[in-house]
């Protein structure tokens, strides 16, 4: 009613002011209708003018497809109790919360730090570290299959703020190859008629393996009703098996359902780990723990346990990061095999848990001298990644004296530095000062990992780090 009165109000003033125009001369009409239709412009005016005045802030609005979860064979109450037993101890009490509202979410895309995930810091991090260490590896080696002739190859900062594109495609791959890596097979795609082939005329017993990998997603139907012996988690009763048996099977299953591994607050660090613990096996499982009463998270560190991030990147569970086979024993017992690092891996680790640390447990030489220069760090309990973008850096002596190398954490920190190998040729006297100089950045904890890579080497702090 207001806007209709005003309009009213409006139409009555122009008529009297036309009147009072009449009623002029010629040269006064002329001036006051100018001054009419000049106040006329004013007055029509947008019925909402902050409009135009609203300013728009960008904001990432890009979510994947969410497709409804058919099909799969529904978990059963064996292996739905085996499974919670074995990953976190126990069956009758709640699992720890953060494992079921923890997903592997992407930063958004085309910006600093594109590249990373983000996470809080609980005990999901080991696994959401060990799948960020996989990611880099297809951002930085791993380039688009279709490159046209006329394209020119990607800047090393461009490789590192991907396009959300390019971040989906990337994160599908990473979870689709710790899953297949899990199940036997490799990085390499298999010929997915030949797998199937082998798979249904049983391969196994003719002397081929055929990798087999598990995925699980969950459904609303529980299948193991809450008792005194169960306690229902809402998504280990709810899951669903499926069964791959070829790698492209494997991720184009993933990409279709991605959002439930990667929306933040879903399910994605549990389901990711119990299709990596399910495509390995529960009894190979317990056999890699030595132990059979061991959970993979019972008693578990803040940020988790190394044997997660180890299943992810070597496809084996085992506590133990050194070369080969090991047999500890004494002369009055047997000598009980411990098994490390069987061969080398893309992605390495590496470890410093103090100055006091037990020297067995740092990493062989198949995980310090990865195939690729990437590796999982656990520095006095925090997990973070180091990476260098130069694939001839372990391969090439000269390329390993002086270098930049990138670190970075899923909670956000970043940091450059720049390590240089070369034998120092400077007199006592210089050394002494550049000693002093250099003493409060020698003893932080990060530089005292990268020494247990390169022994003695002098690194320097690129800039101020993200913290």
């Amino acid at each position: 009613m207001s806007c209709r009165t005003g309009m009213s109000g409006d139409r009555q003033t122009t008529s009297q002011r036309v009147q009072r125009i009449e009623s002029r001369g010629i040269p006064e009409r002329i001036a006051a209708v100018r001054l009419m239709q000049q106040r006329d412009v004013n007055t029509e005016k947008p019925t909402y003018l902050r409009d135009r005045e609203r300013v728009l802030y960008p904001r990432s609005t890009k979510t994947l497809a969410k497709v409804p979860v058919i099909g799969g064979t529904p978990i059963s109450e064996e292996t739905c109790t085996a499974l919670r037993q074995l990953v976190f101890g126990s069956c009758a009490s709640p699992p720890r919360s953060e494992w079921t509202r923890t997903g592997l979410t992407l930063r958004p895309g085309g910006q600093s730090l594109a590249f990373g995930l983000r996470a809080a810091r609980n005990s999901t991090r080991s696994l959401v570290t060990a799948v960020q260490a996989v990611m880099l590896k297809h951002f930085l080696f791993r380039t688009n299959k279709i490159v046209t002739s006329f394209a020119r190859p990607a800047s090393p900062e461009a490789l590192l703020k991907p396009n959300h594109e390019r971040q989906v495609e990337v994160l599908s791959l990473s979870i689709a190859e710790v899953i297949w890596r899990c199940g036997g097979g490799d990085a390499k795609p298999s010929n997915a008629a030949t797998a199937v082939n082998l798979a249904s005329t049983g391969g196994a017993s003719s002397g081929v393996f055929v990798p087999k990998a598990v995925v699980v997603l969950p459904q609303e139907t529980p299948y193991v009703q809450h008792s005194v012996q169960y306690f229902q988690d809402g998504i280990t009763e709810t899951l669903h098996l499926y069964e791959f048996h070829s790698l492209e099977d494997l991720q184009i299953f993933v990409k279709r359902y991605l959002y439930l591994f990667h929306d933040e607050g879903g399910p994605g660090a549990i389901i990711l780990l119990y299709s990596a613990v399910l495509s390995r096996g529960l009894a190979k499982v317990r056999t890699d723990f030595e132990d059979q009463r061991t959970s993979m998270l019972g008693g578990s560190p803040e940020e988790g346990p190394m044997s997660v991030a180890t299943l992810l990147l070597t496809g084996r569970c085992s506590p133990h990061l050194h070369n080969g086979v090991l047999y500890v024993g004494d002369e009055n017992t047997y000598a009980v095999p411990r098994w490390g690092v069987l061969a080398r891996s893309e992605v390495g680790i590496l470890v410093h848990e103090g100055d006091g640390a037990d020297a067995d447990k740092q990493p062989g030489s198949r995980l310090k001298t990865p195939s690729l220069p990437i590796w999982l760090t656990l520095c006095q309990g925090h997990y973070g990644v180091l990476f260098n973008m130069n694939r001839e850096l372990l391969r090439n002596y000269h390329a390993e004296r002086r270098f930049e190398i990138q670190y970075y954490t899923c909670g956000g920190s970043h940091a450059t530095l720049t390590v240089d190998t070369r034998a120092s040729e400077d007199s006592s006297a210089d050394n002494a000062a550049r000693d002093d100089q250099l003493v409060d950045v020698a003893s932080t904890p990060l530089e005292k990992l990268i020494h247990t890579k390169w022994q003695d080497a002098q690194i320097q702090w690129n800039g101020s780090p993200v913290l």
